[in-house]
């Protein structure tokens, strides 16, 4: 799905492939940077429930493109393809934001791992995941269904960090009312966009003119 397509006379065109729960995030980057040769083909975010689908299909977007776009670049982290991911990236030659996922990103690499360390059972959250809770953790888990399910799946964990890419009091009330069902003791912590934003910022040329997008 193609999110956002630059306008046709830029002289550079950059391809930007990403997981769809990032999608948001990334257009709202391109809207404030005015990146006008930025197109944006989103993978949908549920696969990160089979996250074996995402390898090839991030190789099938990278071979239908690589003859149309002068730069692509891939937003995943591993997202748990167990390096499946990076060898498919190594054999067509196309750089990845570093980081095993979107936690570790906007947080701050460093700054996950501490997070990580001082709670191994931390249950994370971000804008994404606060916003699709129910649809994606209690209806995707299938605790709707069969609520004996939650000690096989949350039994372990102590902790849900929700990590805030914006300032949004509702998602704080989902947020919180999240970790409320799970039992977890609840923190909020603002990440803005994180490394994901300077990524883009170093691989993305801005523009002089202001950006036009064809939806």
């Amino acid at each position: 799905m193609a999110v956002v397509q630059p306008i046709l006379d830029c002289p550079e065109r950059t391809l930007l492939i990403a997981c769809g729960a990032l999608a948001r995030e990334v257009v709202e980057l391109i809207r404030v940077n005015a990146w006008r040769h930025l197109t944006v083909s989103c993978l949908p975010a549920a696969w990160h429930n089979t996250p074996e689908k995402i390898p090839g299909a991030v190789r099938e977007r990278i071979q239908a493109a690589k003859d149309r776009y002068d730069h692509i670049y891939v937003l995943y982290g591993d997202c748990g393809t167990g390096g499946e991911l990076d060898k498919v990236l190594r054999e067509e030659g196309v750089e990845r934001i570093e980081g095993p996922h979107c936690y570790a990103f906007f947080a701050g690499g460093k700054v996950f791992e501490a997070l990580a360390e001082a709670e191994v059972g931390t249950f994370y959250l971000t804008d994404y995941l606060a916003r699709h809770f129910d649809r994606l953790i209690i209806q995707g888990l299938g605790l709707d269904r069969h609520p004996e399910l939650h000690e096989l799946y949350f039994g372990n964990y102590k902790k849900l960090i929700y990590l805030a890419q914006t300032e949004d009091k509702d998602l704080q009330a989902r947020a919180e009312q999240a970790a409320q069902r799970l039992g977890l003791v609840y923190e909020y912590r603002f990440t803005g966009y994180g490394e994901m934003a300077s990524f883009l910022e170093n691989k993305v040329d801005l523009p002089e003119e202001p950006a036009s997008w064809l939806s």
